[in-house]
Formats: structure tokens, sequence, C-alpha cells
């Protein structure tokens, strides 16, 4: 079993929810990222999105973008990245997913991605900006490197073609809290009805695991769209804050250990 479906497979047999961290590879530095896995895991995350940098990350908002900027200006790569993940992977439990752009993958070839990915330790990939219409060239590699494989679900994606993007999905669904880019938002903007009913949909189309990210940045948050009176999500991902955070820290992994086990009080 894949270390993405057996994390959620006992979270849900023991009725808990999981935390999803993002990180920037190679933000401050590569080796912050190899450091913050493990620090991740001792402050209560499930599974780390470790985010490959990108020019032009369309679903990216400021914090993001600009720390991808800057980790490129340093000479940061994806096989930088894979390495940093590798020096890790021994010492850690997490489940690992990359966070890249289709335009990275199709660069350096589906396949040849998908096993570099798979043996630097990474358990899966999300695509957040390949069109669903095209994805069956780059989901079949990387699946069949052992990886799982998730699409977005938008706020606004018809109920038809979320079923479709669902169905597209392996280890779990991603789904977007608000329309927009990534960044925290004030705890009036997470709407968790409109989460909860995009969740049951999702339920009713799919077994996989729903994780729900943009704009979630405190433990109030993780605890609206986890929790069964809230949005009624798996996991809750929180990403900006937490890069801003290791950003401007003087001890970026131990800061974002602390913020990570604060956010994961909300569980």
């Amino acid at each position: 079993m894949n270390r993405i479906d057996r994390i959620f497979a006992d979270a849900r047999s023991g009725g808990r929810n999981a935390l999803m961290p993002f990180i920037c590879g190679g933000s401050p530095t590569l080796a912050d990222t190899t450091a913050a896995l493990p620090a991740l895991e001792r402050a209560g995350a499930s599974i780390v999105e470790v985010g490959i940098p990108f020019s032009d990350p369309i679903a990216d908002g400021p914090v993001i973008a600009a720390a991808m900027h800057t980790a490129l200006t340093m000479g940061i790569t994806p096989d930088g990245v894979f390495d940093a993940v590798s020096k890790a992977r021994a010492g850690t439990g997490l489940g690992l997913v990359a966070m890249v752009s289709v335009s990275i993958v199709h660069r350096i070839g589906a396949g040849v991605f998908a096993k570099k990915a798979a043996a630097a330790g990474f358990d899966g990939v999300i695509l957040p900006d390949v069109p669903l219409e095209e994805s069956d060239r780059v989901l079949g590699p990387i699946r069949d490197a052992g990886l799982t494989c998730t699409l977005l679900v938008a706020p606004t994606t018809p109920p038809e073609r979320a079923e479709r993007i669902a169905k597209a999905c392996s280890g779990f669904i991603y789904l977007l809290a608000r329309l927009g880019i990534t960044g925290g938002q004030p705890s009036a903007g997470i709407d968790t009805s409109a989460i909860a009913s995009r969740v049951a949909m999702l339920r009713g189309v799919s077994g996989l695991p729903i994780a729900c990210g943009f704009g979630i940045s405190t433990a109030e948050h993780v605890r609206a769209v986890t929790s069964t009176a809230g949005g009624n999500a798996d996991a809750a991902i929180v990403g900006s804050a937490l890069v801003k955070a290791m950003v401007e820290a003087s001890d970026p992994v131990g800061e974002c250990e602390r913020m990570v086990r604060s956010l994961a009080s909300g569980l």
C-alpha cells in the first residue's frame, strides 16, 4: 500500500483528521528543507507537500510566489529538491507529496520525473495546473512509478466535472476552500457550510480522502475545515503562513515546528 493511502486509512480507522503543511523546496535553503521534514512530523503533521519552485505558479499568492522566485535565483532545481528530500526520507515516516507545475513534468519528461520523485522518497504528486483533458499522459507514468496523483477541485467546478476530476485522482482529492490564490484570510473567510457541501458531493462520487486548502492559516481554520461540525474534510492544508514564517525566522526549522504544533491543536 502506498504510504499516503496507509496514512489516511489509519487516520480514518482511528477517527482522526490529518494536517498537511506545505513548504517550498529550497526555502530558505535546501538544508532547511531536509531538516524541516522530521521536525514537521514531530509537530503533528501526517503528510507534507514540498513545492518544486516554478517561475509562474498560477495558483499561488505573493508569499509562495516570492519564496519560489528567491529559490530559483539561488539556483534551486527539481534535482536539488529531490536530493534534499532524499536526505530526510530515512528519518521520517511522513507522507511526502511533490507539488509541481505540469510544465516542469513535461520539460523533464513524465516518466523520468516520476522515477526521480519516487527514488527521492516522494509518495505522491499534486499537479495544480494540468487540464483534466490533458492529464492522462502524465497520470499514467506517475502511477506506474507507484506514486499517487492528485488534481484540484475548485468551489466553482461543476459537479459533473468535479466527479471526473475525482475519478482521475489517487491518494486524495485537493479541494479548494475558496476561489483565488493561496494565502491566509480572516476566520470569517472560511465558509464551512460551502466546504461541507462540496465535501459531501465529492464523497458521493469517490471514496478517496479529501484535503482542503487555500486560505487556511490558523488552528481555528484547521478545526473549521476538518471538524464534523464544520467542513468535514479529512485533512487541512496550510501553506502560505508556514512559508512566510520560515522565510522571516532566524531559526526556520524551529519556527516551522512551533507553528505546525500550534496548527495541529486544531485537529
